[in-house]
Order: C-alpha cells, then sequence, then structure tokens
C-alpha cells in the first residue's frame, strides 16, 4: 500500500471515525425519551451494594471481543498465524469500520488491515465463515426462546401483535434455516462448490478456498466460543436490567433475550442507527414480560450498546492512528 494511503488511514481516517462516532452518540442520546432520568438510573450503576454487577457488565465487554479475537485467531491460522494481541487490535478496528456500515459489513474492511497483501480477500472469507458460526448460535437460541414463547403463552396474549400461527410459522421456518446454516458450516467445501458456479466466481474462487481446509474439531471450536459470546451478552443485560430495577424474572428474562438477539440479527441497519431498533424491539418483548419500567429497559438497551459497540469503536479508531499496514514479503 502506498504512502499517500497510509496517511489517509492514519491521519484522516481516524480522526474522522472518531469525530463520527462522538457525533452519533449524541445524536442517539438526544433522541431517547425521558434522557434525563435515564442517566440518573446510569450515575447511580457504579455505587452501592449491587456495583459489582456494574463493572461486571464492563469487565464483559473485554471478555467478549476477547473470545472473538481468540475465533479470529483460530480462522486466521491456516492463511496468517497471527498472536492473540494482534488478533484482538484487528477485532477492535473491525469494529470501528463497522458502525457506519450495513449489517456491520465492514467490519470485514477493519480486520484485514492487519492482513497481508495478498491474503486479505481470503481473510474477508474466513471472517464471513466466523459471523456465521456466531449467527448459528443466535438462530439456535432464538429457536429455543421462540418455543419457550409459544409454550408459556399458550397461543395468547402474542408480544407485538403477532398471532400464533405467524409465530408457529417463524419458528418452523428458523429451525429449518439453522438446520441449512449447520449444514453448510460442516460441509463449506459444499459452499466453495456452489459459490464457483456463480457468474465471474473464476476471479475470486481461489481466496476461498482456504474454507475447505477446516476440520469439523476446529468447527466445533468456532462454534463453542460463540456460544460463550452469546451467553456474554445475555448475561450482560440481565445484570443491566436488576441494577435498573426492571422488575424481571431472570429465567424468562434469558428467553425473551435470546428471542431479541433473532429479531435484531434478521433486521437491517447501520450500527450506528440500530439503538432505536433495539430499544423498541426490548421495551416490546419486555412490557409483554409483564414489565411497565420502559425508562430502565431503554437504559438498558443504551448502556449495553455503548458499551460494546461504541467503547471498543473508540478504541479500534484510536489504534488505527499508528496502525502499520502489513505488507506481503
Amino acid at each position: 500500500m502506498n504512502k499517500s494511503i497510509k496517511i489517509l488511514l492514519k491521519w484522516i481516517v481516524g480522526p474522522l471515525l472518531a469525530c463520527w462516532l462522538f457525533y452519533s452518540l449524541y445524536q442517539q442520546v438526544k433522541a431517547q425519551p425521558d434522557i434525563d432520568t435515564s442517566i440518573a438510573l446510569i450515575r447511580e450503576m457504579p455505587f452501592g451494594v449491587m456495583a459489582w454487577k456494574f463493572w461486571l457488565v464492563i469487565g464483559f465487554v473485554f471478555v467478549n471481543w476477547g473470545l472473538e479475537a481468540r475465533k479470529w485467531q483460530l480462522l486466521m491460522r491456516p492463511l496468517q498465524p497471527m498472536s492473540f494481541f494482534t488478533a484482538y487490535k484487528s477485532v477492535l478496528c473491525g469494529v470501528t469500520f463497522s458502525l457506519n456500515t450495513p449489517n456491520r459489513v465492514g467490519e470485514y474492511g477493519g480486520r484485514i488491515l492487519f492482513v497481508q497483501e495478498g491474503h486479505r480477500i481470503s481473510a474477508i472469507a474466513l471472517s464471513i465463515a466466523g459471523s456465521i458460526a456466531q449467527l448459528i448460535i443466535t438462530m439456535l437460541m432464538g429457536c429455543l426462546g421462540l418455543a419457550w414463547l409459544l409454550y408459556t403463552t399458550d397461543g395468547h396474549n402474542m408480544p407485538m401483535g403477532i398471532s400464533a400461527l405467524w409465530l408457529k410459522i417463524f419458528l418452523y421456518g428458523s429451525i429449518f434455516g439453522t438446520a441449512c446454516f449447520l449444514l453448510f458450516f460442516f460441509r463449506l467445501r459444499w459452499l466453495v462448490r456452489l459459490i464457483e458456479r456463480l457468474p465471474y466466481a473464476d476471479r475470486f474462487s481461489k481466496y476461498i478456498h482456504v474454507l475447505e481446509g477446516f476440520e469439523a474439531k476446529v468447527l466445533l471450536r468456532l462454534l463453542s466460543i460463540s456460544f460463550f459470546r452469546y451467553l456474554i451478552f445475555v448475561l450482560q443485560y440481565i445484570f443491566m436490567l436488576q441494577l435498573l430495577h426492571v422488575e424481571e424474572n431472570m429465567w424468562t428474562g434469558f428467553w425473551l433475550i435470546t428471542v431479541m438477539f433473532w429479531i435484531l440479527a434478521i433486521i437491517p441497519s447501520f450500527a450506528v442507527a440500530d439503538l432505536g431498533i433495539r430499544g423498541t424491539v426490548a421495551k416490546t418483548l419486555f412490557i409483554y414480560g409483564t414489565n411497565t419500567n420502559t425508562i430502565g429497559i431503554l437504559t438498558c438497551t443504551f448502556g449495553i450498546w455503548f458499551a460494546n459497540l461504541f467503547l471498543p469503536a473508540l478504541i479500534g479508531s484510536l489504534l488505527i492512528l499508528g496502525i502499520k499496514i502489513r505488507t506481503k514479503k
């Protein structure tokens, strides 16, 4: 990569991304209803007898992205072995680039900054494989959550005004989709062959053959790491709901969160703009679960979004300032 592009990345893209993050945060905060009450609740969380839950939520942020870094390290092993620290930095830069792109597809562009030239397209294919592993866990847990919802409501008082029939259709469709994703995940060579049949696929087909080298043992490790990441997300929400005095049974909250994650996974959005969507979905589901603490639910949604996306993205934007683009020797 030539010198002018390096300068552009270090001294223009990084600072602009940081400025955009602050501006987008301001817009999101300003649009929140009863923001003064929410801020007061947030100020109370780091103190008192339950403060340990707040600090555990913050600590989980680094555990969460550490697990993602470990997954990225495993994915990159056959292509370009990298240290855990490098993988962590790569993941954080990916978060920074993801905030301004639909469904966070810019994450791939941020990660390949730490990949040698000649391997970057293959690295994108590997990153997509890691995203599929996370999506499979989200789909699987979402199916269980939908089944729980149908079982506990017995077809009555359904959330969001959805009839039991449509919820069953959604559940069966989710089960079918999860089975298909699992099949292709453990038969990645089938996916490679399918892509090779697409028009003009010969231009990039050589870059995706790296997917064929993964054994079932490695794929299971990727799924297990994705599952632990998923549990971290769920625990963060549960602890935040408790801190904000949202009266919710922990078991009920767990399954409602799984449904919420599945709904959010299939709604296309920009990461910097999806706070409103997250708040709407969470409010609808948790109010259904006998909660009336709307402010607590919205504050929880904002707090998790800020901790899990904004803070890592800010760190990633600072890393971009000092990044050294690897070049293939």
